[in-house]
């Protein structure tokens, strides 16, 4: 396997650092650590861990930092993460398979969100493109950076053997909002600089539904989904999937049938044919919904955890329990295991 540095940029992170740290200890990576300026213990922190660090002046530009802490790097390929995200899995011999087939392809690794819903811990996964040589790639974008070609070629990706748990999504509610705040104002700043851009727009709407801002999600979406866009990329099937959800939010419940004719392009995964499921629901034809939460359980691609188990199977109980199927809803409630609600509902039904 190729010498491999783990860049890290960070301010203000003494709460996660030390697990993500902890974590990189055992693979013997170089870390390379910048700093944007901390006033907390972050950089004592850093210090137990590795002697690569170096300050950047925060500049509202993550890409800036990010490039800037692959310059200090000793070696070429670059693994980026974030103080917040934690090493669950890497198979290195299959890491270095991957660096040697795909030298200058850029890697997507697991992320793992961890986030609370119905007070609940849950999941949601996706992949990322954070490993590269820096020969070939750099950061582009003042927020929710990406890695592009330096010859500004067309980027190719493989699934990189890297899993990492992600549990920023633990804060409060209000820094939450404060950090969606935020990005909002450097999203709507590079957007005004750099033009429309569907990434762009699609990061906007999500910010704006963290938020409880609807309508200005509804806005965000439609603006990035009226434009050019590849079906296979992860972050457009999750804004079809957003632009859905804001419309239920919305009471949009017949406008939201129009996303059947999406049908055969993004019911790949099982989070569109579970939204599929819940548009349904909505619309009263329970017969249709219940298909799709079927189908739903069925598949093994999925995003958000409990989409393809007990999530659909709970909804295909809520349906059968309010048109008078009592003996089925407690079937489906049961293949929920311990998902709360399925659980109440039962003990309401015993």
């Amino acid at each position: 396997m190729f010498p491999l540095s783990v860049c890290i940029i960070a301010k203000n992170e003494e709460v996660h650092l030390e697990e993500c740290l902890k974590r990189l200890v055992p693979y013997d990576f170089e870390i390379v650590f910048v700093d944007t300026g901390s006033t907390d213990q972050t950089i004592a922190v850093a210090e137990k861990y590795t002697d690569r660090i170096f300050h950047f002046d925060w500049c509202d530009d993550f890409s800036a930092a990010r490039n800037f802490c692959m310059e200090k790097a000793s070696h070429d390929w670059i693994l980026s993460i974030d103080c917040d995200e934690y090493i669950e899995k890497i198979d290195l011999s299959a890491l270095g398979r991957c660096m040697e087939e795909h030298p200058d392809c850029a890697g997507r690794i697991l992320i793992r969100n961890r986030f609370l819903r119905g007070g609940q811990t849950a999941f949601e996964q996706t992949r990322v493109s954070r490993l590269a040589n820096r020969r070939y790639f750099h950061f582009t974008g003042t927020i929710h950076e990406q890695l592009e070609r330096r010859d500004h070629h067309a980027k190719t990706v493989y699934d990189a053997p890297v899993t990492i748990l992600h549990v920023g999504y633990d804060e409060t509610e209000a820094d939450m909002q404060e950090k969606s705040r935020r990005n909002i104002t450097l999203l709507t700043a590079q957007l005004d600089k750099e033009g429309p851009d569907p990434y762009l727009y699609f990061q906007l709407g999500q910010c704006y539904r963290r938020l409880g801002e609807a309508e200005k999600a509804f806005e965000s979406f439609d603006a990035g989904l009226s434009m050019e866009v590849d079906p296979s990329l992860d972050y457009v099937k999750t804004m079809v999937e957003s632009y859905g959800y804001t419309l239920l939010d919305l009471k949009q419940n017949w406008e939201a049938l129009g996303l059947s004719e999406l049908y055969d392009t993004f019911a790949v995964r099982a989070d569109f044919v579970f939204l599929m499921g819940l548009i349904y629901m909505n619309n009263g034809l329970f017969d249709a919904a219940i298909e799709q939460f079927k189908k739903a359980s069925t598949m093994e691609e999925f995003a958000v955890d409990g989409v393809n188990s007990y999530m659909a199977y709970y909804n295909i109980g809520v349906i059968y329990e309010c048109t008078g199927h009592i003996s089925e809803a407690k079937i489906y409630y049961k293949k929920c295991g311990g998902y709360a609600p399925a659980r109440k509902r039962l003990k309401a039904l015993a």
